[in-house]
């Protein structure tokens, strides 16, 4: 059953052919919907945008994409909008979750059946641009500004999801503000940096809002559920034959949920060769290959290749390949 939260477009959404299980009419404080809807069960949410108080203000949209289930929302922009049509805002609308976006009836018909992934808007995302309204460059002539939640998950056991983490915040703390959050454990204490931090699963949306001073929010996803609240998710494979296969046989259909999403081998010795191999057998894209790596160095250029890759730092050559484009 579906959710209808409707204001200036209220008959056009009553033309809607689906089931619904709750309606609303009128203009509402974000809070308010976080409250009627963080423990309420529905398939899909239809949110006419102009329903939302102050929408144009993006942080507004943001708290709704952290508190409910952002790929749930189908959201209804005012197509006479000038500034909610822009590409700035349209940009902001993917870097804080939302990729279910449309202006007419037909497509949110599309959406209702088609759920769209980061890669379907990533054309819509200009990394120039911030959550909080500024443009340009940072400091460091080499960071691309915009908040960057980056949720890195081990595929295969220990993986080395926690260690990655702690490294790349040291890469990316010479340059800009980083935060490291891990989720439903306590590992990062062992690290003794203030910057990283052990949250419950339920605190992960308050701590973000919480931490405007960051640019970059690096998640330590564990089996958490918090995919979701992530720009970027990158799953981590341990390529060794023995940790492969344990994986599989834990979870057979693992390599058919990860066909489209980044993936990066971690603690990797293969050749070039070797990981064109795994790509082909798999059937899945290889991203980056990050080899073992001493986590008492202060420099690692790899991983700065890895972020250059993921759009965190601006590209210094010409062309990019790879899965996604940012």
């Amino acid at each position: 059953m579906n959710v209808i939260i409707a204001n200036k477009y209220r008959e056009m959404l009553g033309n809607l052919n689906i089931d619904v299980i709750k309606s609303l009419v009128g203009q509402y404080q974000v809070d308010d919907l976080i409250n009627q809807f963080n423990n309420f069960f529905f398939e899909k949410m239809i949110l006419d945008i102009t329903a939302i108080a102050n929408y144009q203000d993006i942080k507004n949209i943001q708290k709704i994409s952290l508190n409910l289930d952002a790929s749930k929302i189908i959201l209804l922009l005012d197509p006479n909008d000038q500034v909610i049509n822009s590409s700035n805002y349209l940009s902001k609308l993917v870097s804080v979750g939302i990729y279910n976006f449309t202006t007419n009836l037909d497509g949110i018909n599309y959406l209702m059946q088609h759920t769209n992934s980061y890669k379907d808007v990533a054309n819509f995302q200009n990394i120039q641009n911030t959550t909080n309204g500024s443009s340009g460059n940072s400091n460091n002539g080499n960071f691309s500004t915009g908040l960057r939640i980056i949720g890195i998950k081990n595929l295969t056991e220990h993986a080395g999801a926690t260690s990655l983490i702690y490294m790349l915040k040291k890469e990316l703390s010479k340059k800009v503000p980083t935060l490291a959050i891990e989720i439903n454990k306590d590992d990062f204490h062992y690290f003794t940096d203030k910057d990283m931090i052990s949250i419950r699963e339920v605190e992960l949306g308050s701590t973000i809002l919480k931490s405007d001073q960051y640019k970059v929010i690096l998640v330590d996803i564990n089996d958490s559920k918090v995919e979701n609240q992530c720009n970027i998710v990158i799953n981590l494979l341990e390529p060794s034959t023995l940790k492969l296969n344990k994986m599989l046989k834990k979870d057979p259909k693992v390599l058919d949920r990860i066909r489209d999403s980044i993936v990066v081998l971690n603690n990797s010795t293969l050749s070039s060769g070797e990981i064109n191999r795994l790509s082909s057998e798999a059937n899945i894209k290889i991203f980056y290959n990050v080899p073992p790596l001493n986590d008492r160095g202060n420099s690692f250029p790899v991983l700065v290749g890895l972020l250059t890759r993921l759009g965190v730092f601006k590209n210094q050559r010409p062309e990019r390949r790879g899965l996604f484009k940012f």
